[in-house]
């Protein structure tokens, strides 16, 4: 067995998609009315659909789980998210890790947690 995809709730699906392709440069790979495959494995689905299918209530920001890229540029990254049309919710601005990792943490336009570090590996490198 393997893990194939990650799947968030969003309200709206358009918005998402700019908002996962002009940060982070994700494209649409499907789009099953409602359900949005994306490139590196993230499903976007829409929250009235998911809300039928578990028949429960949506809790954003319920900081359980997080979606987490890496960026070898922070500093360039910060600036993209500061200058892009989104407003955008910090919960941990540029900051840097006892161990060297530099991170930025946020909530999507749905409130779906995100990490933003630098590779790992590469802070063993400098």
């Amino acid at each position: 067995m393997k893990l194939k995809n990650a799947l968030i709730v969003v309200n709206d699906m358009e918005r998402s998609i700019r908002f996962y392709k002009e940060l982070f440069g994700l494209q649409v790979i499907l789009d099953q009315d409602g359900n949005v495959i994306m490139t590196e494995g993230l499903v976007l689905q829409d929250a009235k659909i998911w809300k039928n299918f578990i028949q429960k209530e949506l809790v954003p920001k319920n900081n359980m789980t997080e979606l987490y890229f890496e960026e070898s540029d922070m500093e360039g990254f910060a600036k993209k998210l500061k200058a892009s049309e989104f407003e955008i919710e910090y919960v941990t601005e540029l900051m840097e890790h006892s161990w060297g990792q530099k991170v930025i943490r946020f909530y999507d336009p749905d409130g779906n947690l995100i990490e933003v570090g630098t590779p790992v590996n590469e802070q063993f490198h400098t």
